[in-house]
């Protein structure tokens, strides 16, 4: 959490400040260099052909419930700036890139230039390139300097794997340059007895945000020569920096900008982000500069065929007697399968860790029914394992080694997979960003390409499945992301006090917020004036008082009990949750129960072990309202914005048989309540409403449990978030608002513009959300539309058709106009029709 670690009083004095949307629009686009893979592009099947193969048979063909094609796009070529230098050129042009494509080169143009820009195109449209040729002529044109150590750049990425995947290119195109590029990669796996020679020799470092904020910029002196010289900061894929993530992102470069100028650098910032409207807005947000923005795409694009997929009902019955869909992980192994039997190189995308680990070892199982040898080119990619298995596994892809992979978004974001023939997704990863950017690791070499989305039995799934055009015809969703939130700014503004003490003259860079929030910092006794300038006051390291990605603290690591080996990580806001005691943990294929979580030591001991059931932690929430910022009625109801205070507590763990889901029994649990101050958006009914829509005090707690159930959902649709960035309430009789009230949260302290936006869009996101419940074929609520896979409280009660009727009435008294809800309505979610069901 961002600032737990500073005193009570500064927590209860911060309040955050608001977020202004920016909005996108559809991407894709593929990679015009010459294909890598072992494979001959030209002897693959189409796309076409490797569907109709996963879809023979009548049950299987059922299961398909849309299918978009997306034609193939020719692509228009440029040549580059005549300031680079022919040696780069002619690397290039070794590397099989004959000509630059249009916006390569006006990207070029720009960063010659000085300007600060984004290269904001489709996946494999070649951004690399387009950052690449500008930084590495002006280090060949530094190398030459007479004195002194020549230009530096600093490449920043959101992944490890990202990071040492670009250096591999980099030392691959640079290779004809000689000694004049010398890159390296500087993170938590850099080796102690290398990191010496990269201060003081490396002049194109690869790093993440988060060793920048606690590695580079606490020691800066030992970096001064590189910052000094520093050239070019190229931040890749940042469009991922949103939320909380991208606000302290936006303070670290912030930061960095700070130093540089104390050395007498400003370096141009060269940004790539997947195809965005207004890529430029959320890159000056993120950087705090003006950026130019590049993103007319002019690289060639291969035929992409997407299909929409829906496991089909069981005859089991889960909580409550709903009806049981067979399970998204279950579908994508059988997929995954398939195409690993067809020769299909392929990558299944996964939300969670346990579901890549359980994707590969049913594949394996099944590949070793077929083909022994063909279970060992499955395997799964995912954070927490251990620097050697990344590495061995990275590898392993791009040699074709491997077929198919069961990966989490640790490989989504850039690293080269050239040569990939499908992706299989299972469950929407939440954002219309997110799935282009899965879907585009497929046909990065040109050719056609396959990818299929499996829908999840939860509400947003289902009805994206069923609603194409909410996926193929709308723009990518807002990149929202908020500096100035003070529980993100304060612990940079104390690392920033450690780095260099700061001065009236650093207000501007931090934002308007300092003013607020440094005299708090100085009644806390974290900072201290003297005379024109605030230092740091502890003895502890200032960096250490944010943990940039919000998990909450330090990993607990997972450790074999039997020999004490290390396994991996988890992250410390998981561990309740994923590593108690009795859970269920997944690590390369092999099972292991947690004997014990220890939480001071943060140390998780587990067992090798073969259970027949995963296990699902259940926990409890309550919530009180801190500050009404916003409310608007909605007739006799109200609808409202502000700050709330969310206590939660992991209290026990559902055993699940595999495959099936069925649940085996529930086991109890002794873990300390966590509290999350931040942002929420909540709306209330009066008894009036409740008479209206025919609720009676039997029905009423079963009727907003299933209206908040749904509207959580479904507020990926309308933010950019998952279900799992939020978290809901619903109370019958509410202690501050003494009226029936539904609350839907942000999951991040101080809040991440995700409730924010969904005040904004109430309309429209409660208009989708009765949809959603009405249009559902169950007869009394199922995952696919009212309950909820991480609900504290077993999906009970829950009340379907009181749902409806509630957020029918609701509708009705919504306001037609209100600052904020911009955007057409759509008449497959306006509010309308009668109260039944």
């Amino acid at each position: 959490m961002a600032f737990n670690h500073l005193p009570a009083g500064v927590h209860d004095a911060l309040a955050p400040l608001s977020v202004t949307p920016v909005t996108h629009s559809v991407p894709m686009a593929k990679n015009h260099r010459s294909d890598r893979s072992p494979a001959d592009p030209a002897s693959r099947p189409s796309p076409g052909v490797v569907l109709d193969r996963l879809a023979s048979g009548p049950s299987r063909a059922a299961r398909i419930t849309h299918t978009e094609h997306l034609p193939p796009r020719v692509g228009r070529h440029a040549v580059w700036p005549d300031r680079i230098r022919s040696e780069v050129i002619a690397a290039v042009q070794e590397a099989g890139i004959e000509h630059p494509w249009a916006h390569q080169a006006l990207a070029a143009e720009h960063a010659l230039d000085g300007a600060s820009v984004v290269v904001a195109t489709g996946t494999a449209s070649g951004k690399s390139l387009a950052y690449l040729v500008p930084v590495l002529s002006t280090l060949l044109d530094g190398s030459e300097a007479p004195n002194g150590r020549g230009a530096t750049a600093l490449y920043l990425a959101p992944t490890k794997a990202l990071a040492a995947d670009q250096c591999r290119s980099v030392k691959e195109l640079s290779q004809p340059l000689g000694n004049a590029v010398r890159p390296a990669v500087y993170d938590g796996d850099t080796p102690f007895e290398e990191r010496e020679w990269i201060r003081q020799y490396a002049n194109y470092v690869l790093t993440n945000p988060d060793m920048l904020h606690r590695g580079i910029l606490p020691s800066h002196p030992r970096w001064s020569s590189f910052l000094k010289a520093l050239k070019y900061v190229v931040i890749d894929e940042c469009h991922t920096y949103r939320g909380v993530f991208g606000s302290h992102v936006a303070q670290v470069l912030r930061r960095l900008r700070r130093l540089c100028a104390r050395y007498g650098a400003s370096p141009v910032f060269l940004l790539a982000s997947a195809t965005a409207a207004e890529p430029a807005v959320a890159a000056r947000r993120l950087t705090g500069l003006p950026v130019v923005e590049v993103a007319d795409d002019a690289s060639p694009r291969g035929e992409l065929v997407f299909a929409l997929w829906e496991p089909p009902l069981t005859e089991l019955h889960g909580e409550r007697g709903a009806p049981v869909r067979r399970t998204a992980t279950a579908e994508t192994a059988d997929l995954l399968t398939d195409l690993t039997v067809q020769g299909v190189r392929s990558v299944a995308f996964v939300r969670s860790r346990r579901g890549a680990e359980l994707i590969s070892v049913i594949a394996q199982e099944r590949l070793a029914e077929v083909d022994r040898s063909l279970a060992r080119r499955v395997a799964a990619y995912r954070g927490g394992y251990l620097p050697e298995e990344r590495r061995a596994l990275e590898r392993a892809l791009h040699s074709g080694e491997l077929l198919g992979l069961a990966a989490t978004t640790a490989l989504e974001l850039g690293v080269d997979v050239s040569g990939l023939d499908a992706v299989v997704i299972a469950g929407y990863p939440g954002t219309r960003a997110s799935l282009w950017q899965q879907a585009g690791r497929a046909g990065r070499s040109g050719q056609g390409a396959l990818a299929v989305l499996v829908a999840r039995d939860d509400p947003l799934d289902t009805f994206l499945v069923h609603h194409p055009e909410a996926l193929f015809d709308q723009p990518v969703e807002s990149t929202v992301l908020d500096p100035d939130n003070p529980y993100v700014l304060a612990p940079h503004l104390c690392a920033a006090a450690a780095e260099l003490p700061l001065t009236e003259q650093d207000m501007d860079l931090f934002g308007p917020a300092c003013a607020d929030v440094l005299p708090q910092l100085e009644a806390a006794k974290l900072l201290r004036r003297r005379t024109k300038a605030w230092h740091w006051t502890r003895r502890e390291r200032a960096a250490d008082l944010t943990d940039i990605r919000g998990e909450g603290g330090r990993p607990v690591q997972v450790v074999e009990s039997g020999t004490g080996r290390l396994l991996g990580t988890v992250d410390a806001g998981a561990a309740h949750s994923a590593v108690h005691e009795g859970a269920v943990h997944l690590h390369q294929g092999r099972t292991y129960l947690v004997r014990r979580l220890d939480l001071e030591d943060s140390v998780a001991l587990v067992e090798q072990a073969d259970p027949p059931y995963s296990t699902v932690a259940r926990d409890t929430t309550s919530i009180s309202v801190l500050e009404t910022d916003t409310e608007i009625p909605w007739g006799t109801g109200r609808l409202c914005y502000g700050s709330v205070e969310v206590t939660n507590q992991v209290v026990s763990y559902l055993r699940r048989r595999l495959i099936t889901g069925e649940v085996l029994g529930e086991t109890r649990l002794d873990l300390p309540p966590r509290t999350l101050r931040t942002r929420a958006v909540w709306w209330t009914v009066t008894d009036d409403q409740l008479d209206e829509a025919r609720i009676n005090p039997e029905i009423l707690g079963g009727s907003l449990h299933a209206a908040e159930h749904a509207s959580i959902g479904m507020l990926p649709l309308f933010a950019t978030c998952d279900r799992w960035d939020i978290g809901g309430v619903s109370v019958p009789l509410h202690p501050d608002t003494l009226l029936p009230t539904v609350f839907v949260y942000d999951g991040h302290p101080g809040g991440a513009g995700f409730a924010e936006r969904a005040f904004r869009t109430a309309r429209s996101w409660l208009a989708a959300t009765r949809e959603a419940i009405a249009s559902c074929e169950c007869e009394a609520g199922c995952p696919s539309c009212i309950q909820s896979p991480k609900c504290g409280n077993g999906n009970d009660p829950l009340h379907k058709r009181g749902a409806v009727r509630l957020l029918t009435v609701l509708l009705r008294g919504a306001p037609q106009e209100q600052p904020g809800y911009g955007a057409k309505e759509d008449p497959a979610t306006a509010p309308q029709g009668p109260l039944s069901p």
